[in-house]
């Protein structure tokens, strides 16, 4: 899943930033109003976390845009401001939910995943599935034939696209692009590695193998 964090702190946006991707999130980050609601408008997010007071455009007016806008992605707002008048101004202008700084991470990664669960009216997907390979996007799980496998949260991002495009052949840039957020191909085999411990998890031990490589082009994941 993909998170949009909208904070012009650069430490907090880092430090959220690298807790939500430990946790297995896909994270990107913009550090003003303005940027925030330009990368919020492309929808191609699950939640965001947004700051209430942000440089260029300030976080309510955000939320606000986007639902005059109709984007219904999920929001949690940040802010030091947590008197009672300012959280229910901040959920009257489009928030779900209100996280009053400071703030314990796990409490901010309980609150993103109950924002996940509940769906604001998204149609997000939380459940993937590939022959006998499930994936529960919310539960951070993954099974096959009913039997539980242990995933790090790299291995996991790694799966859950390889899931979601299951059937399609999936290059070296599209996974460094959506899996390692890279641009440009660093010349490593990191991908080699990761696939390779990823498919001892999921395909040893099984009868049929469901992660397949395609010479000179990458990577399908199949149920024959």
């Amino acid at each position: 899943m993909k998170l949009l964090v909208i904070e012009d702190d650069r430490e907090a946006a880092a430090y959220i930033a690298k807790g939500l991707s430990e946790s297995g999130y896909v994270v990107d980050c913009a550090a003003d109003g303005r940027n925030g609601l330009f990368m919020a408008s492309s929808g191609h997010y699950d939640a965001l976390i947004v700051d209430r007071m942000l440089p260029g455009m300030d976080g309510l007016t955000l939320i606000a845009a986007l639902r005059a806008a109709e984007l219904r992605t999920p929001v949690l707002i940040l802010s030091a401001l947590g008197a009672v008048d300012d959280r229910v101004k901040g959920l009257r202008a489009g928030g779900d939910d209100y996280l009053v700084k400071p703030f314990a991470f796990r409490e901010l990664l309980a609150r993103i995943e109950a924002l996940l669960r509940r769906g604001s009216g998204t149609t997000t997907t939380t459940r993937l599935r590939v022959g006998e390979l499930e994936m529960d996007l919310l539960a951070r799980a993954v099974t096959r034939g009913g039997q539980e496998i242990e995933l790090l949260p790299r291995e996991f991002r790694l799966l859950e696209f390889l899931m979601r495009h299951a059937g399609q052949v999936v290059t070296r840039t599209m996974l460094l692009e959506h899996v390692w957020d890279y641009h440009f191909d660093p010349q490593t085999n990191v991908i080699d590695v990761h696939v390779s411990r990823l498919r001892q998890k999921i395909d040893k031990g099984f009868a049929k193998p469901l992660l397949h490589t395609v010479r000179g082009a990458g990577y399908c994941l199949r149920a024959e």
